[in-house]
């Protein structure tokens, strides 16, 4: 990942590189390993992620 500072606004190149990072899902994913989770657990994590985004697919499709 490249981010270029233009007229040596720093400020506006980290908020950049903050944006893209989270988009890439970098901050989650170093939250969540950051202690360890049984295998019981993370597959539980990772069927309730998949429900909140299935959902919020579901929801974009069919607004009300």
């Amino acid at each position: 990942m490249e981010i270029k500072v233009f007229n040596n606004n720093v400020e506006k190149a980290l908020k950049i590189a903050k944006k893209k990072l989270a988009g890439e899902g970098l901050f989650r994913e170093l939250k969540r390993r950051r202690f360890y989770e049984k295998p019981s657990v993370r597959k539980k994590s990772k069927q309730l992620e998949a429900k909140r985004r299935r959902n919020k697919l579901l929801a974009k499709r069919n607004p009300e």
